[in-house]
């Protein structure tokens, strides 16, 4: 497949558009992933971002590669994504979750 994309000059608008849709998936992962999980959920990301990045090298597809290293570094973008979203939350801009917000009322009157 890759030489048929080379062949037509179609590797860059193809990876480009894989990497948009990774990008615009990962917006409602970070806002659904801050409201259930909260500021944890950072964890995930890096974590996620390591093994994508390291899968990045191992591969040697350039499209597999170059995809897996936008999910990567997606990955570590959201981790201060979510932080941004904490604030956002904090500002009204998105709703915050009750139930968390009961643990964590909970958790601090048990203190």
């Amino acid at each position: 497949m890759t030489e048929f994309l080379s062949e037509y000059n179609l590797l860059g608008p193809v990876i480009g558009l894989c990497t948009f849709l990774i990008i615009g998936i990962f917006h409602p992962l970070v806002i659904k992933g801050h409201y259930y999980f909260g500021t944890s959920i950072r964890w995930v990301f890096l974590m996620a971002g390591i093994v994508c990045l390291a899968a990045s090298i191992a591969v040697s597809s350039i499209v597999g590669s170059v995809l897996l290293g936008v999910v990567a570094f997606s990955s570590f973008w959201s981790i201060g994504e979510v932080l941004q979203q904490e604030k956002r939350v904090e500002r009204g801009w998105f709703p915050a979750n009750p139930r968390r917000a009961s643990r964590k009322k909970e958790a601090d009157s048990a203190e």
